[in-house]
């Protein structure tokens, strides 16, 4: 899934001001400037806004933080677990049991404006348009032992 506008989310815990944009600027008060509410692309601290908006989402969904991967959140477990990978604004969603899927996507479509851009093709599946790998094909992560 896809956030849409996800720095748009973020929201700012310091003071930060921006000059008027060009085209913008109110009438007899130009050279005031503007307190930021929420952040913007481009902003130095849009990406760590976003990335704290979103754990403290996931958190409150019920979500744990992975202690080896922060990009990884896993809520329940054994057969009801559910695991999310985040790459910035793209999430990545397994689980067992397809209906623990659809509820957390439409948590997150009621939390957020989402792009659900369906199954995860493999590298296999490139050649083949449409086509997925059934489960008993599918290669299965295994945690590295030490």
């Amino acid at each position: 899934m896809d956030v849409k506008s996800a720095f748009l989310n973020g929201d700012l815990k310091e003071e930060v001001y921006v000059n008027q944009p060009p085209g913008f600027a109110i009438p007899g008060n130009e050279g005031k400037v503007l307190r930021l509410r929420k952040a913007l692309y481009g902003l130095r601290q849009a990406p760590r806004a976003w990335n704290a908006k979103l754990d403290s989402t996931l958190k409150g969904m019920g979500f744990k933080q992975s202690p080896h991967e922060a990009a990884i959140y896993q809520r329940g477990n054994g057969g009801n677990a559910l695991l999310v990978g985040v790459y910035v604004d793209d999430l990545v969603i397994t689980g067992i049991k397809d209906a623990e899927v659809a509820v957390f996507k439409e948590e997150m479509k009621a939390t957020f404006q989402m792009s659900d851009l369906g199954p995860l093709l493999l590298p296999g599946d490139r050649g083949a348009p449409g086509r997925l790998r059934d489960h008993a094909s599918t290669d299965r992560l295994r945690q590295a032992r030490r």
